[in-house]
């Protein structure tokens, strides 16, 4: 049987890597759009 440690644990760390995730994939489709924006400037 998993110890109570490994039932706050292992969310946690998962929780903690979609933010990540999040956070990082965002930042990537922010300068998608901003590099889409300056090409089409020109």
């Amino acid at each position: 049987m998993p110890s109570l440690g490994h039932f706050l644990y292992i969310p946690g760390i998962l929780l903690m890597g979609l933010a990540l995730g999040f956070r990082l994939g965002a930042k990537a489709v922010r300068e998608e759009i901003a590099d889409q924006k300056r090409k089409k400037k020109e």
